[in-house]
């Protein structure tokens, strides 16, 4: 079976997990209530507003890392023969720590203030809407898995 990077990283699929990404992230936002929910609807909307375009943008340019930090939980759902959503679900607290790594890394290297002190204020939450995504990341996972080959075919010689 490929890896993940060999599925959800290779030119025909790569535009087409960014904007999943793109609608994943919408749709997380969208789902969040509560006061909570309004300083995250509040602090995208300054982010979509600062750069328009960002979300895609930044999906694109964290997405080998985020491939990178899903690959063992690919790989561990391979290796016992079982879906990546389930895995995923079950292990939703892991899977929140090896993804919210990229983005604290990244939010620490930052040069835009406005954009760090966003992330600053909702990072002690993070975890939390990260597990909360982890089913929709599993489905769009699956999406992408589910037609990928099972083994690489043998050159013919």
């Amino acid at each position: 079976m490929p890896n993940l990077n060999e599925i959800l990283l290779v030119p025909g699929n790569r535009p087409k997990v960014v904007a999943d990404c793109g609608k994943l992230i919408e749709e997380e936002v969208d789902s969040k209530g509560g006061l909570t929910g309004l300083a995250v609807k509040a602090a995208f909307a300054v982010v979509k507003a600062v750069k328009p375009g960002f979300v895609s943008e930044a999906v694109d340019h964290m997405l080998d890392d985020f491939v990178a930090r899903l690959e063992p939980f690919w790989a561990e759902a391979q290796a016992k023969n079982e879906p990546i959503g389930p895995l995923l679900n079950a292990r939703a607290g892991q899977v929140a720590d090896a993804l919210l790594t990229i983005s604290d890394d990244r939010a620490a290297k930052s040069t835009n203030g406005t954009l760090k002190k966003a992330y600053e204020k909702l990072r002690p939450t993070g975890k939390k809407h990260v597990e909360a995504a982890v089913p929709r990341i599993g489905r769009l996972v699956a999406k992408y898995t589910a037609a990928a080959p099972t083994a690489t075919a043998a050159p013919i010689v």
